[in-house]
């Protein structure tokens, strides 16, 4: 369920009269919870807790136009949702929200890779909810983003004799091995296949 909005107060007006005490709390805890430097914004047809672009100026690696997404909340048809980009890279800070979660909510949790869904609002673990923001810093999200999501996301292709070359970070020595002993480097950049 998709709501035209322009502003957070008034996605939140325009949500199911039944989920806005729960997204206007949700969206109050984050913003005194995340720590200093996150912007509030609508992003995609949600409203959203970014990196600003001038802060982290390459943007999210799926759309670079697009400030780096952190948290998001929305109102779906069955439930609310939370997107805590965090919990989809850090498994360490997953177990911990899993852990705390069981602890505090009578009910199963409904989670994702990063999507949280609260099908009862009354059940949301708002002081959960609220130690989670401050579990993740602008600058350690950059940090993680780079480490365990850009860097794994990205390659470098090149064509080579009419066949596509795929040298994924991290794994560029082994390949550039392989290129070396099947000669395929011959031709290429020195910066790409170094001797």
């Amino acid at each position: 369920m998709r709501i035209q909005a322009s502003s957070p107060t008034e996605y939140i007006d325009k949500a199911q009269e039944e989920h806005r005490p729960a997204l206007k709390k949700l969206r109050s805890i984050i913003k005194k919870s995340l720590p200093e430097g996150f912007l509030e914004v609508m992003n995609y047809g949600m409203i959203g807790y970014v990196v600003p672009k001038s802060i982290y100026p390459d943007g999210y690696h799926v759309d670079p136009s697009l400030p780096l997404p952190f948290i998001h909340i929305a109102s779906q048809k069955n439930f609310i949702a939370l997107y805590h980009s965090g919990l989809y890279v850090d498994q360490v800070l997953r177990d911990w929200f899993m852990n705390e979660y069981k602890k505090r909510v009578p009910n199963k949790l409904d989670m994702g890779k990063s999507c949280i869904r609260f099908k009862k609002p009354e059940l949301i673990p708002f002081e959960l909810i609220s130690s989670l923001c401050e579990k993740i810093g602008l600058y350690d999200w950059i940090a993680l983003y780079e480490d365990r999501l850009k860097r794994t996301s990205q390659a470098l292709f090149r064509i080579h004799s009419g066949s596509w070359v795929s040298l994924l970070d991290g794994l560029m020595d082994s390949t550039l091995q392989r290129l070396h002993s099947f000669e395929m480097c011959d031709g290429l950049s020195s910066a790409i296949c170094p001797s």
